[in-house]
């Protein structure tokens, strides 16, 4: 927010006289916070790991001058909130530039583009967990969160995406916080499971005494009285397939060959084109792809739905298959499935796979411990509990954002929970009839 320059002049001697006085304080805050700092990275993820951001010498000095020019502006008045920006050579991402919870943060799409504006106070308030038992699987957790700092630590710098700080900037949370979140984390994890031991993490009265909770009230510009976040539930299917075409399993599973993406040309074209045949003998664009698989018809827009399919063929064997790259047609809300003209090239891979921005560098999840959401606005990485009830009881469970999705972008009001793997939707179905429709949601960071 800038300042009219009037008031900008008759400031600047009151701004002269503080800085003059934080200069004096600056040694002492400068310890404290070279401390905590300190402290933080003492828990790390492995010895080899190097942090993505590096301590900055002139931290402490910014800091102060942030605390101090605040401060003064709030006595002038405390509706203007100012965010001070400091060219210096060594800034990184996860940045110290906080903004305010009552300035308007601006939510961004897919495609980074403008939508609307929110203030960080309509969606975000320091919360408490209840003293219940949270519910989460230590293994698969652990490992979720393994992989998803690892994420971080390897394609960081690739992925400007996860640098963003989003709109939980407005209470204070960088991303440099969410990378101790995760280290203190798998740290805690590694200890209790090593001892045997049901995990601290399962105990509200850690979680409230170690981290910063955030309680997270749905923003739905469209349905302004909903409060708590909507919980959807998405899944791995496994259906039977075929490597060759058959009179059953008759619509084919492709995957780009690298050799021909240069120039996009698969976005080119609808899901009823690559349908029709243009990758066929004799098809338009033949060569260009290659056939990974043959389903039938709902096994393959299931496939397309869900991002993740296993599928068994008739030899016995089975296998992963993830959605690579789209045609960036957007999905349609509302339209049924067969009439969508977004389309999805696939890959065969290890394991369920959920964020990545690329094939090779998708973060392998599990079911039970974690959730598909905005990544842009609200941040990868982010472990979340939410609170329910199920038969009168109040029910914990713990998971982390490590997916995405079409759905998610932006999106402030919904959570996405991968369910498990399921042999058809019967299944699927009964299985999160049991799992809440709306959660009250908190946000953990640690202090």
């Amino acid at each position: 927010m800038s300042i009219p320059f009037s008031k900008k002049n008759s400031l600047m001697v009151g701004f002269a006289t503080l800085l003059l006085v934080g200069l004096t304080n600056n040694h002492l805050y400068g310890q404290s916070k070279t401390q905590q700092h300190q402290t933080a990275q003492n828990v790390s993820f492995t010895q080899e790991e190097k942090p993505l951001t590096q301590p900055l010498v002139s931290l402490p000095f910014k800091q102060s001058f942030q605390l101090l020019a605040t401060n003064w502006l709030n006595i002038v008045s405390d509706q203007q909130a100012v965010e001070q920006n400091f060219n210096q050579q060594n800034i990184q991402p996860s940045g110290q530039n906080l903004i305010s919870a009552s300035t308007p943060y601006a939510v961004i799409d897919e495609l980074k583009k403008f939508k609307f504006n929110v203030n960080g106070s309509q969606v975000f308030k320091a919360g408490k967990l209840p003293t219940t038992k949270i519910k989460f699987n230590q293994t698969d957790l652990l490992t979720v969160l393994v992989n998803t700092r690892k994420y971080y630590q390897d394609h960081g710098n690739a992925d400007p995406d996860v640098l963003r700080q989003g709109i939980l900037e407005t209470q204070g949370v960088s991303v440099e916080d969410v990378l101790k979140t995760l280290d203190f984390m798998i740290a805690v994890l590694q200890e209790d499971i090593a001892n045997n031991r049901a995990t601290r993490l399962q105990d509200p009265n850690f979680i409230n005494a170690n981290f910063k909770v955030i309680k997270w009230s749905a923003y739905n510009p469209k349905s302004r009285n909903q409060q708590q976040l909507r919980i959807t539930k998405y899944a791995v299917f496994t259906h039977d397939g075929s490597r060759q075409k058959t009179s059953t399993f008759n619509i084919p599973v492709y995957s780009l060959k690298d050799d021909f993406t240069a120039d996009k040309f698969y976005t080119r074209y609808t899901k009823q084109q690559v349908l029709s045949g243009i990758y066929e003998p004799g098809g338009k664009e033949y060569g260009k792809v290659e056939t990974l698989a043959y389903l039938t018809r709902t096994g393959f827009e299931e496939a397309l739905m869900e991002g993740t399919i296993l599928i068994k063929f008739p030899d016995g064997t089975q296998g992963y298959f993830n959605v690579d790259r789209s045609n960036e047609i957007p999905y349609v809300r509302g339209l049924k499935a067969t009439a969508q003209k977004r389309y999805w090239y696939f890959r065969e891979v290890d394991a369920i796979k959920g964020y990545g921005y690329k094939i090779d560098a998708k973060i392998s999840i599990k079911p039970g411990v974690t959730f598909a959401g905005d990544v842009l606005n609200i941040g990868l990485g982010k472990v979340i509990v939410i609170e329910h009830n199920a038969g009168g009881r109040k029910q914990l469970q713990m998971g982390i954002i490590a997916d995405t999705g079409g759905a998610f972008l932006p999106n402030l009001h919904q959570l996405d929970f991968l369910a498990g793997i399921f042999q058809n939707q019967k299944d699927f179905g009964r299985h999160v009839s049991t799992l809440p429709e709306y959660a009250t949601a908190y946000i953990l960071v640690k202090k």
